[in-house]
């Protein structure tokens, strides 16, 4: 492979636990909605804005409003995370070895800027991503392949060279969408979650498993 792309939250952090409290205690607390955990989990995926409109529907919020309240529930969600930052386990091997031996590597993640930088900037990663796609960067989320497609183009990589390593199955089947393979972490969701998905080469608990070496 010449290019290995990487969603962000729970592929490469293993948060997505922080995102769905804060997400939870926005909707019920501050929203007044009538939600579960279990629930406010399977609507995590997407622009933060796109998860507003399925939970209360179209139009409910003006934009200005989803975009205050999508800052609150990051900053929130940074909060409470921050203490707990680090790469799942064996990621800064891989990461190092892949770089040592030329592969290109972009983040591709419905995440805003402001969550990428957190992670970046605090593990000192940004010599390794050269190319971030960002949910500000996209007209259309995961499951449509245009984060990891756009990812590809610009490390000019063709799709089908390139690897995605990601935690939810709507991220996989945007990376079969796009022509692209898929690495799974099992971060989040367990592997009946992801059937009927075909492009998937492995699941994985972290990067310490012995196959991902395979891939460099």
């Amino acid at each position: 492979m010449k290019a290995f792309l990487f969603d962000l939250n729970g592929t490469m952090i293993d948060d997505m636990d922080f995102h769905n409290r804060a997400w939870h205690s926005i909707l019920t607390e501050d929203l007044g909605k009538d939600i579960s955990m279990e629930e406010t989990k399977l609507q995590m995926y997407g622009k933060n804005s796109e998860l507003l409109e399925r939970v209360f529907g179209k139009d409910h919020f003006t934009q200005e409003r989803m975009d205050e309240l999508s800052k609150e529930k990051e900053r929130r969600y940074q909060a409470a995370f921050k203490p707990h930052l680090k790469l799942i386990d064996g990621l800064d091997r891989f990461l190092e070895k892949a770089h040592q031996k030329g592969i290109k590597m972009a983040i591709g993640s419905a995440a805003i800027p402001f969550n990428i930088d957190f992670v970046l900037d605090n593990l000192n990663l940004r010599h390794y991503f050269p190319v971030t796609v960002s949910a500000d960067d996209v007209v259309l989320s995961k499951p449509d392949p245009e984060t990891f497609v756009k990812a590809a183009e610009l490390l000019n990589v063709k799709p089908e060279d390139c690897i995605v390593f990601e935690d939810n199955p709507k991220g996989v089947e945007a990376a079969l969408n796009g022509g692209m393979k898929a690495v799974v972490l099992t971060t989040m969701h367990e592997e009946h979650e992801f059937e009927g998905l075909p492009n998937i080469l492995k699941f994985i608990e972290d990067y310490n498993d012995p196959y991902i070496l395979e891939l460099i």
